[in-house]
């Protein structure tokens, strides 16, 4: 299965005044650095979201929201939100909004 190509278009627009951010494919999806640091992705039909250690668990308690674990070991810190979870640019804003505050916190990546 490929990926939603109508989110990664969206994903796309909502990113595409912030500076240092990056496309890439990978893991049979893309996803989106902020200075060289995984901030979001899109894999299948759902939303990557990097939100750190300290508000995954909370994360998870959220509608439509699961581990990130496409490989039979969830990768704490990651989650991934179904679709009904991004429908309206509100909820597709506020993930992203909550990856980014993380991602900064993380030291830039050389290319």
């Amino acid at each position: 299965m490929s990926f939603d190509e109508s989110l990664a278009t969206r994903i796309r627009e909502a990113l595409a005044r912030k500076r240092g951010v990056e496309e890439k494919k990978m893991f049979g999806g893309v996803g989106y650095l902020l200075n060289g640091n995984m901030l979001v992705g899109v894999w299948k039909d759902s939303l990557i979201v990097r939100l750190g250690p300290d508000n995954y668990d909370d994360a998870l308690l959220e509608p439509h929201v699961r581990e990130f674990d496409i490989t039979g070991r969830s990768m704490k810190g990651w989650v991934l939100v179904g679709p009904e979870g991004v429908e309206n640019v509100e909820q597709l804003t506020d993930w992203i909004e909550r990856a980014t505050r993380f991602v900064r916190t993380l030291p830039a990546k050389e290319n």
